[in-house]
């Protein structure tokens, strides 16, 4: 069983940064990217950032060059640097990623922490 968990949210300012973290517990299978989504209220989830065990990203355009994904393989932590936070990047942002349970993998989702940008 894999558990995610989230931190790092909050208010923030526009043109603020925030630092988002995901720490995995469980075994984390390494042949899948790990990444951020995010969700505002009667829309879908989308893509922002996902990251592979070897260290390459890809990112929503209408992030790129604000936001920056890394991670610790040997801490099972994925983080997400957002900076120039604009009002339109206020969502719940969810951590993902895929793991074992027993033999098999299957997709995981962490609970959500919110990033609210306004002034």
């Amino acid at each position: 069983q894999v558990q995610l968990v989230e931190s790092g949210g909050g208010l923030v300012q526009p043109g603020g940064s925030l630092r988002l973290s995901c720490a995995a517990s469980g075994r984390i299978f390494s042949g899948n990217p790990m990444g951020w989504y995010r969700q505002v209220p009667g829309k879908e989830r989308e893509l922002v950032a996902r990251i592979t065990s070897d260290g390459s990203t890809n990112y929503a355009d209408s992030v790129k060059g604000r936001f920056t994904i890394s991670r610790d393989n040997a801490k099972n932590t994925v983080y997400l640097q957002m900076n120039s936070l604009q009002p339109e990047d206020t969502a719940v942002y969810y951590c993902n990623a895929f793991g074992y349970t027993g033999i098999s993998v299957r997709n995981y989702w962490g609970q959500g922490t919110q990033v609210t940008v306004s002034s």
